[in-house]
């Protein structure tokens, strides 16, 4: 027996209910989970222009993730903000000054992120 696919506007939507409407995973596996082992990293959130020819970014550091969990947690904080980033060396930085909304994403999430640098 063949399940009936779920489609809109002729393309087949993934992971949708039983109740045949689909529904979206709020946050990437991994992003909204605080660290493990209970103890609070210092997560950093400043702003680096050093290299860049004058445009500034967004950097945020310290966070006790993964590889696969860094890049989710990139994706939806680019997509928060609306702009494009990078995640190098075990730290996420975006396109454009975007401190305060990143703090409030971070804590928001249950890290404990404060805002570094002037």
């Amino acid at each position: 027996m063949v399940t009936p696919k779920l489609t809109f506007r002729g393309v087949v939507l993934r992971g949708h209910s039983h109740g045949g409407i689909a529904t979206r995973p709020t946050a990437p596996s991994g992003a909204a989970r605080a660290p493990a082992n209970g103890a609070s990293a210092r997560i950093r959130v400043g702003r680096e222009i050093a290299g860049r020819g004058g445009k500034g970014v967004t950097v945020i550091s310290g966070l006790p993730l993964e590889a696969r969990e860094l890049e989710a947690l990139a994706t939806r904080l680019k997509r928060l903000c609306g702009a494009g980033g990078a995640v190098r060396s075990g730290s996420i930085e975006i396109q454009g000054d975007h401190r305060d909304r990143v703090v409030a994403e971070l804590q928001k999430l249950g890290y404990e992120a404060r805002r570094s640098g002037g």
